[in-house]
């Protein structure tokens, strides 16, 4: 090896270095952000009141029946769902938007599957393994609206998803005294929590492309189970 060739080396480990040494900082801070906000959450979550207070039968008979279930829920209502229904083993799309990650590796530590992906971004490969996964036995949860809105809106995702793997839908609503932060709808420390599941429902249609015209049928039916949620 000459000496212009041990420099070119050199040179090369030298720009190498200070990107592998950013790539290293940059996921331990993910992994700390992750691990102290899970504990934040859980210290949170154990001081709310969380109720059931319409639909848990329902939620018990299609599970005894062995049926995979479509559970909607608004983006904005994620956090007290995601510890209520923690280690129950059921699988949630996350957007794969720049807070994805995080999103999705707190989802895990709480027990839950993660499949990448967006009824928009990634549709494709979103849809694919929420069917795998309603076919394997998994209940999936689903935002319809997503973490890019418009915030309440029922996108066909859920629904095409439904339509393949002919699983019900449970639209989800949350009541609670609220504070918003960052998109997200976190109950007060020491609030009562009450959780309604209106359904389940089916898409009516026999093919993909009926079936995502119908999500005013079920923007309707999230607007009722936010009322049940809301008494």
């Amino acid at each position: 090896m000459t000496a212009q060739d041990s420099s070119a080396d050199a040179g090369t480990d030298g720009r190498k270095a200070p990107a592998a040494a950013s790539s290293g900082a940059t996921s331990w801070r993910l992994t700390w952000a992750i691990r102290v906000g899970s504990w934040l959450i859980r210290l949170l979550a154990l001081t709310w009141r969380i109720r059931v207070i319409y639909g848990a039968s329902t939620v018990a008979r299609l599970r005894n029946e062995r049926r995979s279930i479509i559970f909607a829920l608004w983006h904005a209502d994620m956090l007290p769902l995601l510890y209520h229904h923690r280690d129950e083993g059921v699988a949630v799309l996350i957007s794969e938007h720049r807070d994805g990650e995080l999103i999705a590796r707190t989802a895990e530590g709480f027990g839950y599957r993660t499949i990448r992906g967006s009824t928009t971004r990634g549709a494709s490969r979103a849809l694919v393994g929420l069917v795998r996964a309603l076919e394997a036995g998994h209940d999936v949860a689903i935002t319809p609206d997503g973490p890019r809105g418009p915030a309440r809106s029922f996108a066909p995702g859920a629904l095409i998803a439904a339509q393949r793997a002919a699983a019900p839908i449970l639209a989800v609503g949350v009541g609670a005294r609220l504070r918003s932060w960052d998109r997200f709808r976190i109950p007060k420390p020491f609030s009562r929590v009450t959780i309604a599941y209106v359904g389940p429902a089916l898409p009516e249609a026999v093919s993909v492309r009926a079936a995502s015209e119908e999500t005013v049928r079920f923007q309707s039916l999230m607007a009722e189970a936010e009322r049940r949620a809301d008494g």
